[in-house]
């Protein structure tokens, strides 16, 4: 096979940069077309500098400065992290409020996906049972009844999807009555009513943690999907109480009360309803240069048909979009919105600050091998996954969602904080980009990877759903990838396709973001 000819991306006109795309990088001496000769070797998806670029001066990549220079660099070389200083963040007065008013988008009609209603209206993707915990503790009694649970009942209930605990860090030994204790709490509550678990509430509690069943979900908190249940009713499993005598007593009580839950969800039928019912989270994790180019851009687009649909879309990532803020507030449908926004960010600054630390704690060592120099490199790349729709809704950590639209659901950029969240928020689908690759899952909503090079996804090729590397390699275009990635969610969403991560049943466990004290 011919070498491939020398081939660098640059994201705007204006960029001083450009990235190597080429698999393995390229050499010094290669004469890039209509640039310069490189003058050592750059790694791909780094960035080599297209003209000289004096000590100070601001180095662009898509279009806005990510760094300054800290010595001279020479036109052909590699600019990497320890040759820039990074830009001071923007503060948060003064911004564009709600300025960019562009109008809603063309309505996008006729595109439905087989899903599963629920009592309070909202749609599930899967028929799953979830068992809320209440504490850590019981986890081990709980995952024990579960692979009982999954042996001999699930076989004799074939609409019923899977059956999952939720597993949690949280419950005991916390400041339970602190102001920010609101946010684990209430996470966890509208995890249990996450749509793809249809209504159903068992929960397990021990019986002397500080989150006690009626505190997690007080009476009307939880629609009852049997009408023939009291309305207050709560369908808890205590392993403290006396009538428990032995290990075992334990878990044939989770396993009898799971039974007459998946009686229930057996009953259950898909029906086709219209694309606007889905209620998709959209995120990036062991991010590279390729994010930002191939891959996040398809998903920003693809966020786009998806509210054209009249669907509802997530981004989050507080980190990750800080530096991209003036951007987002200009796209707020309203003063109100973008004000919203900059609440969001005014807190995730203080919460940094109380920890001694700054946004430059989040770039990995994975980001920078893979072309990320810092934090303005990873938000202007990081922000493109919401497409160009009007930003019409903001959620504080741990708030469930309650209308359609592009929303920023606030969350830390952790995958397993922002994961649990936006599950909380009511997520029935989830799209996750990544460069570096990682095998991240959950188990109550499909995951679907976006690999950013064709590189990993011919690597992990039982790991990746879908390729957005063809964009980087001229055989695809981002319009292209994101019709792709649009008519794979809603076959996902009904069934008729299951990602990787539910092949393979990869599931990482909840984390739930607490701010508050543990005592």
């Amino acid at each position: 096979m011919a070498a491939r000819a020398p081939l660098t991306i640059r994201m705007h006109p204006e960029d001083n940069v450009a990235i190597v795309a080429n698999d393995g990088g390229l050499p010094a001496g290669t004469a890039l077309p209509g640039g310069p000769v490189l003058v050592e070797k750059v790694p791909q998806g780094h960035k080599v500098a297209l003209v000289a670029l004096p000590r100070g001066a601001a180095v662009l990549r898509y279009g806005v400065p990510i760094g300054f220079a800290l010595e001279d660099i020479a036109a052909g070389a590699w600019v990497h992290e320890r040759r820039l200083q990074m830009p001071e963040a923007r503060g948060l007065d003064d911004l564009p409020m709600a300025t960019l008013q562009r109008g809603p988008l063309p309505p996008l009609e006729g595109f439905t996906f087989e899903g599963y209603r629920n009592p309070d209206g909202s749609v599930g993707t899967r028929n799953i049972l979830a068992i809320t915990q209440t504490v850590q503790c019981v986890a081990g009694v709980t995952d024990f009844a579960v692979q009982r649970i999954k042996a001999e009942l699930l076989p004799r209930y074939p609409n019923v999807d899977d059956v999952v605990a939720l597993e949690h860090g949280y419950g005991c030994g916390v400041a339970i009555d602190a102001p920010d204790a609101v946010i684990p709490i209430r996470t966890l509550r509208h995890i249990s009513q996450n749509p793809n678990f249809g209504g159903e509430v068992m929960v397990v509690s021990l019986g002397c943690e500080k989150l006690q069943p009626e505190r997690l979900l007080p009476p009307g908190s939880i629609p009852i999907a049997d009408q023939r249940v009291e309305p207050d009713a709560l369908d808890v499993v205590c392993l403290q109480d006396d009538a428990h005598v032995g290990f075992m007593s334990m878990v044939d009580s989770i396993v009898r009360q799971a039974e007459v839950h998946l009686k229930r969800l057996n009953a259950r039928r898909r029906e086709t309803v219209p694309a606007s019912e889905l209620v998709v989270g959209v995120q990036c994790g062991g991010s590279d240069a390729f994010s930002g180019v191939t891959a996040n851009p398809a998903v920003g687009f693809c966020t786009d048909l998806l509210v054209r649909a009249g669907a509802s879309v997530m981004f989050s990532e507080t980190t990750e979009v800080r530096d991209g803020i003036a951007q987002l507030t200009a796209r707020a449908t309203t003063p109100e919105v973008a004000q919203a926004m900059v609440r969001e960010m005014a807190w995730y600054d203080d919460y940094l600050k109380r920890g001694s630390v700054d946004r430059s704690a989040n770039t990995t060592p994975g980001n920078k091998k893979g072309g990320l120099s810092n934090i303005v490199e990873k938000a202007m790349g990081s922000i493109v996954k919401s497409g160009s729709a009007p930003i019409a809704n903001v959620l504080s950590p741990g708030e469930k969602l309650r209308a359609r639209g592009l929303t920023y659901a606030a969350t830390p950029a952790s995958d397993f904080i922002c994961g649990t969240l936006q599950l909380a928020a009511g997520m029935n689908l989830h799209v996750f980009t990544t460069g570096r690759g990682t095998p991240y899952g959950l188990a109550a909503v499909p995951v679907i990877k976006v690999a950013t090079r064709t590189e990993l996804a011919r690597r992990w090729h039982d790991l990746m759903d879908i390729n957005a590397g063809t964009i980087a390699d001229g055989e695809a275009t981002i319009e292209d990838v994101g019709w792709q990635l649009f008519r794979y969610m809603l076959d996902v969403a009904s069934g008729r396709q299951k990602t990787w991560a539910e092949r393979w049943k990869l599931h990482n466990q909840l984390v739930l973001f607490n701010p508050a004290p543990v005592t």
